[in-house]
């Protein structure tokens, strides 16, 4: 969706609010800007309009590597513009082509001077459907304005028949309780009752309809089913408008209040966890084996000791890990625990038995603890309560990877180690596995929500007991 507009710093009208409307029906917004304007609620101070020139090299870095669907144009303001552009459409010839004829301000002032006006007239010839108020239709008419329904549909049929083109018909500018709007073409007139929006808040209303419109043909409606979708959606934006709270004067609509209910703002299951989890992560850093580790000053034979350990708890994590691929939901979780599982078995392993003998290890206290925490949370049949139990193994030592990296040399006497803290790759793992335990989060029942805080809670104390037990 491209939309060929001018600018809106505060993001109510022009360009802004054409990508906002494109968005909110599912198109992909591009812009193509013909006018920066110094504008907010209160009005207009000032107007920039680049050369011509460089709005043929935006139109044609648009046009010569991306397929358009649909081309929305808002304001032009001068007929040398106008001509470019139309130059530009009879070149590409984009298959749907909306055309908001900005010529009238809101205060009834004209926006353009008569050889602007008659080439955007001229420009309708082009347009598959034309989206003018009705001081702007009164224009392309060269009639008075329309203060009755029947006047100004009698105006939209007169501009669709010598334009050969589609009129979206606004009484938005009527008086009374009713707001109607209709598609207007030689064929007929579909009309679509509506209510007026008690609000002075409706900054950019054309903009965002037209593009609003553009889409909705783009993804495949009619005219007319544009509309009442359009419609439908338009009059919930102008009702949600004063809950915005931009500006202090003509404030802009919510083009995004049909989304709002279904953003979630709290923070993730595994995020509140993490956050709960600091005094602790804060032990995990004092503890003199990590400061060893990152130093390069940690004893060897801890070190031995702790790898050896690790190598124990490991094979009973690959067990943890396949039992979780086993009651994953979704098969791209069984996927993820799975290959989590041979990693632990191939990899991780690999490394640790190239640091030490695993003949004749036998489990420590810490190890043990560790380990059948984990088998119970396994036994117990929640996935949602073992993911939670697993999830500290991936994100503790990937935070401490993610803080070391970058501060030891290639001969540090840990360098491999911390190396393979730091991978990217399981840092990319211990992502995937946040969000499965978020997931799993909302699913759950309330009692199993409280059992994945004990569980996880659990794991992060027992972490900081495996780091702990090598200097004991």
């Amino acid at each position: 969706m491209l939309s060929i507009a001018g600018t809106d710093p505060t993001g109510g009208a022009g360009v802004q609010a054409d990508l906002k409307a494109i968005a909110a029906f599912g198109g992909y917004g591009m812009a193509v800007v013909t006018a920066l304007v110094a504008q907010n609620t209160l009005g207009v101070r000032e107007v920039h309009v680049p050369p011509t020139a460089f709005l043929d090299a935006q139109l044609r870095a648009v046009s010569d590597d991306v397929e358009i669907d649909a081309v929305k144009i808002g304001m032009l303001g001068s007929a040398q513009v106008v001509a470019h552009v139309e130059a530009w459409l009879v070149e590409v010839q984009p298959p749907i082509v909306v055309l908001d004829p900005v010529m009238v301000a809101t205060s009834g002032d004209r926006l353009l001077d008569p050889e602007a006006e008659e080439a955007v007239r001229a420009l309708c010839h082009r347009a598959d459907l034309v989206t003018p108020n009705l001081p702007e239709l009164a224009v392309l008419v060269a009639q008075p304005r329309a203060t009755t329904w029947d006047a100004a549909v009698a105006q939209a049929q007169l501009l669709a028949a010598r334009a050969d083109t589609t009129v979206l018909l606004k009484g938005g500018h009527l008086d009374g309780a009713h707001s109607p709007d209709a598609v207007v073409d030689t064929s007929g007139v579909h009309a679509v009752a509506g209510r007026r929006v008690d609000t002075r808040h409706t900054h950019g209303t054309g903009c965002s309809l037209s593009s609003a419109m553009a889409t909705l043909a783009a993804h495949g409606l009619t005219w007319s089913e544009a509309l009442e979708r359009a419609k439908a959606w338009l009059t919930g934006a102008l009702e949600h408008a004063e809950a915005l709270h931009v500006g202090r004067g003509n404030g802009p609509i919510d083009h995004l209040h049909e989304l709002r209910p279904h953003i979630d703002l709290t923070p993730s299951w595994s995020a509140a966890r993490w956050d709960a989890a600091a005094p602790t992560r804060a032990q995990v850093d004092a503890c003199a084996f990590v400061r060893g580790l990152a130093s390069g000053t940690l004893p060897r034979a801890a070190f031995t000791w702790y790898l050896g350990q690790d190598l124990l708890y490991l094979r009973e994590y690959a067990r943890v890990l396949a039992r979780a691929a086993a009651l994953a939901p979704t098969v791209a979780e069984q996927r993820f625990w799975a290959a989590a599982s041979v990693s632990c078995l191939a990899e991780e392993a690999a490394l640790h038995e190239s640091h030490v003998d695993p003949t004749g290890l036998t489990p420590a206290a810490s190890t043990l603890d560790y380990t059948a925490h984990l088998l119970a949370a396994s036994a117990a049949g929640s996935y949602a309560v073992l993911v939670a139990a697993i999830l500290p193994c991936f994100v503790l030592y990937t935070d401490i990877g993610a803080r070391l990296r970058g501060t030891f040399d290639a001969d540090h006497a840990y360098a491999d180690w911390l190396t393979a803290y730091a991978d990217e790759a399981f840092a990319a793992s211990s992502r995937e596995a946040s969000t499965i335990a978020d997931a799993a989060a909302r699913a759950a029942s309330p009692a199993e929500h409280a059992a994945m805080a004990t569980a996880y809670d659990r794991s992060m104390a027992l972490e900081l007991a495996f780091f702990e037990a090598p200097l004991r």
